[in-house]
């Protein structure tokens, strides 16, 4: 939480020449400042505005409003309280006063949507008021996406049980082929959950687990009433994420491929082996890089992407080729991103990332190789196993 984090704040705006860093939290708007104002860890529910400012120098600021007095009250700083429109407005007015340059949850255009949290009749007031507003984001990812020593030994965990669980699912299927019996992706999507109960893993949302034409969807999803049977002879993906169940615990993020068959395709051996090398591209830039090099998100993206863009394939890399990973299976920090957006942030010690390229050709099959990389202070290391090789053979 922010409280403790104060005086590294203050140090940090400093070195970035920025006079605070203002925080506007209203309903659910903005996850990086419910996260670090404590406000989403103790459940509260923000149904008026209120502000938090913290200086470059000097005592916090708060401004709530009359319902919610006590909203930051755990938070160190002087409070003001305001209840009509037109004391919220002359009381926005003094919090920003002194403060010309201050970070918000801002991204010029859009460029990062995770950080441009701010809306824009918010912005209007601070820019009356005489601010002039720079993004958060490298603030954000400093303080919102670096993980803990307890933390990244979690998500080591929960990788390690990643993998075990997926080559179980893949066996599962093998067997079911091999007796001959009926079992589609909605099955094998419940028997990873269970997996996952076992193991006490969470996950927000459900694993991917799609056959042919729909491992081509990167964001498939099976259902009671949406899953297709896996049959000998498919090309089988699976995607799946979870985290330990304690609270701040970090995701592990992974995805395999295989084959209900003895071998692959010609095709789908030549495209697996594609993506995989885009994939060892992105590892062997930040791997060769880190922690001695800068590395900044984009130029993951385009280590990989070049690799399946010279194979004739670029048009058919859909996705960026990797997210954040934090408490959220996306987090607050760099993205591994020069398609979707220009992310131009900085792989920080203490965060994580997965890469996964992917090749997906329409009505036939897609391919996904996803790993996760954590980034100690002194290397970069692949979490969880090694990445995957080569294709599955379910039949062999």
């Amino acid at each position: 939480m922010l409280a403790e984090r104060i005086p590294a704040i203050q140090s940090a705006l400093a070195d970035a020449g920025f006079d605070g860093w203002f925080f506007a939290c209203f309903q659910q708007n903005d996850p990086i400042g419910l996260d670090l104002l404590g406000l989403a860890s103790e459940g509260k529910l923000v149904t008026r505005r209120c502000y938090y400012l913290a200086p470059r120098q000097g005592e916090p600021r708060k401004l709530v409003h009359a319902l919610e007095p006590a909203m930051l009250d755990h938070l160190p700083g002087s409070k003001s309280v305001y209840l009509t429109w037109q004391k919220h407005r002359e009381e926005m007015a003094k919090l920003v006063s002194g403060c010309r340059r201050l970070a918000a949850q801002y991204s010029p255009n859009n460029e990062l949507p995770t950080v441009s949290r701010l809306d824009a009749g918010t912005a209007e007031l601070l820019r009356s008021a005489g601010v002039e507003l720079v993004s958060a984001a490298d603030l954000a990812q400093r303080f919102a996406a670096t993980w803990s020593e307890e933390q990244l030994a979690g998500h080591r965990r929960a990788n390690v049980h990643l993998h075990r669980i997926v080559l179980e699912a893949f066996h599962r299927v093998s067997a079911a082929l091999r007796r001959g019996d009926q079992i589609d992706e909605y099955a094998v999507q419940r028997f990873i959950l269970d997996a996952f109960e076992l193991a006490g893993l969470w996950a927000e949302s459900d694993p991917i687990v799609g056959v042919n034409a729909h491992s081509a969807d990167p964001h498939y999803q099976p259902g009671p009433e949406q899953s297709s049977p896996i049959r000998e002879g498919d090309f089988l993906l699976i995607d799946l994420w979870a985290k330990e169940k304690q609270a701040g615990s970090v995701y592990g993020d992974i995805t395999w491929v295989g084959v209900c068959a003895a071998s692959p395709t010609e095709k789908q051996h030549e495209v697996f082996a594609v993506v995989a090398g885009a994939r060892d591209a992105a590892w062997d830039l930040v791997r060769t890089r880190y922690p001695h090099q800068p590395v900044r998100g984009f130029e993951v993206d385009d280590a990989a992407r070049g690799v399946i863009r010279s194979a004739g394939y670029g048009d058919l890399f859909i996705h960026r080729t990797g997210h954040s990973i934090g408490t959220s299976d996306h987090g607050q920090g760099a993205n591994m991103d020069n398609l979707e957006t220009h992310d131009t942030r900085l792989l920080l010690p203490m965060t994580g990332f997965s890469i996964e390229p992917g090749v997906y050709i329409p009505g036939d099959f897609g391919v996904r190789s996803e790993i996760n990389v954590a980034l100690t202070p002194g290397a970069a290391e692949i979490t969880g196993a090694e990445p995957q090789r080569e294709l599955l053979r379910l039949l062999a």
